[in-house]
């Protein structure tokens, strides 16, 4: 038996121990503070039940609790992503993928899709929508029961879409009757969008998810062209807050995404074609664009590989360049932007390719950094828990080998994991 494995197994069994003890420590090299923008060095960060008491220079190893030694490691909060779809099976060529899939099995893929999200060093995620109505909110609440090993979810329950349009299952003959569980969120008007976003509300969804305009990875939609209405994107904002909730759209056209942003919508999901105008109304009214802009290029080159309908790659390839020249512009304005990754379209796991994107694109390290911690964390509404390690968070970080903010690529691959105190993952070891 190897020393690195016996390291693995004591801290596995010490993880458990200490969150029940109630008083842990970890010992980082380099900690990365998003908030203040900076980097500390030699920080001993104190844990209590599962959340952070104090973070201070590293003076000696206390005597109250044990010690995480990260001192090779930088040390960050964990990341966020805003942006998957954890319960549904793995993007294929076929369009009616979601049809071949049981309720049961989409439980167990979810719950595999959770565990890779994890230990890739995301701790957080929005969960922007499944086709089964609700297997989001079932694996966020097995999650949180602690039957599942998952990151802290936020779920929208089902997306609201108009027949036909970007959120259904297209692709299957026309006498396909699809089940009634993928079909909760489909919406013809404005009191149609009301109760639906009201039953949403009421069986367990955080947010809500519009579909204002086609989809990529949708047969039968454009990208360009806007389906949900002005009116009914209204509607389902009002709804939406008074269940104390708030709405992100996906909207890849440029009227589209202005449209919803007019509604009151939270955020933009893709913003593929955004023009000068809809950036400059992002940044008028605080809105957060979350935008995909790894995605493009595993969809080019997967895509094309295994065959995927030539209706998505011309799609794709219509808004990739464009994608990325509007994120560029919309860094330069100052638009608030968030870490949304579209996982799921890609292998779960794989989410921090896309850091290296951003900052190609236009951010500094820190800004991607800081777009996939605090900013994802005020979208979600969850400042005071996640997305910081200042005291009164959660204890959820991750520790890397390297300095990410002279190579940002050092965060796709992640050395340890705890969240909320507990070591999830870690090749690392306990120190004195």
């Amino acid at each position: 038996m190897t020393r690195g494995f016996i390291v693995a197994a004591v801290l596995a069994a010490l993880a458990p121990t200490a969150a029940l003890a109630g008083v842990s420590y970890v010992h980082a090299g380099r900690l990365v503070d998003p908030e203040q923008g900076r980097v500390l060095t030699d920080q001993l960060i104190r844990i209590e039940n599962g959340r952070v008491t104090a973070v201070t220079p590293w003076s000696g190893a206390p005597a109250d609790g044990p010690v995480v030694d990260w001192t090779r490691y930088e040390v960050l909060p964990g990341l966020i992503d805003m942006h998957v779809h954890l319960a549904d099976a793995d993007e294929t060529r076929n369009p009616s993928e979601a049809l071949m899939h049981s309720v049961g099995e989409i439980a167990y893929i979810g719950a595999r899709h959770a565990r890779q999200t994890l230990m890739a060093g995301f701790t957080s995620v929005h969960d922007v929508g499944c086709f089964r109505a609700f297997a989001d909110t079932e694996l966020r609440d097995a999650i949180n029961r602690g039957d599942v090993v998952g990151p802290r979810m936020s779920a929208v329950g089902a997306y609201i879409t108009i027949p036909g349009g970007g959120g259904e299952v297209t692709g299957s003959a026309r006498d396909v009757k699809l089940p009634d569980d993928m079909r909760v969120g489909v919406v013809t008007d404005p009191n149609d969008v009301r109760l639906k976003v009201n039953y949403l509300f009421q069986h367990g969804a955080d947010s809500i998810k519009l579909i204002a305009t086609g989809a990529v990875l949708a047969e039968g939609t454009e990208v360009g062209q806007q389906e949900l209405s002005e009116d009914e994107m209204r509607a389902a904002v009002q709804t939406a807050a008074a269940h104390g909730g708030w709405v992100t759209a996906h909207a890849h056209g440029a009227e589209g995404i202005k449209s919803a942003m007019r509604a009151g919508v939270k955020a933009i999901e893709h913003a593929s074609l955004i023009d000068d105008e809809g950036i400059a109304l992002a940044k008028a009214k605080g809105v957060y664009l979350d935008m995909d802009v790894y995605n493009g290029d595993y969809i080019d080159e997967v895509g094309t590989r295994d065959g995927w309908p030539a209706e998505y790659l011309r799609k794709n390839r219509e808004t990739t360049l464009a994608q990325r020249q509007g994120f560029q512009k919309a860094v330069k304005a100052g638009v608030k932007m968030t870490f949304g990754t579209d996982a799921g379209v890609y292998p779960h796991g794989l989410n921090a390719r896309q850091f290296k994107y951003m900052v190609q694109w236009g951010m500094t390290p820190m800004q991607a950094i800081q777009a996939a911690t605090v900013n994802s964390a005020a979208l979600l509404g969850w400042s005071k828990d996640v997305g910081a390690l200042s005291p009164g968070h959660y204890a959820d970080m991750v520790a890397v080998e390297g300095d990410a903010l002279k190579d940002i690529t050092v965060l796709e691959h992640v050395s340890g994991v705890i969240k909320g105190g507990e070591v999830v993952k870690s090749s690392l070891s306990i120190g004195p």
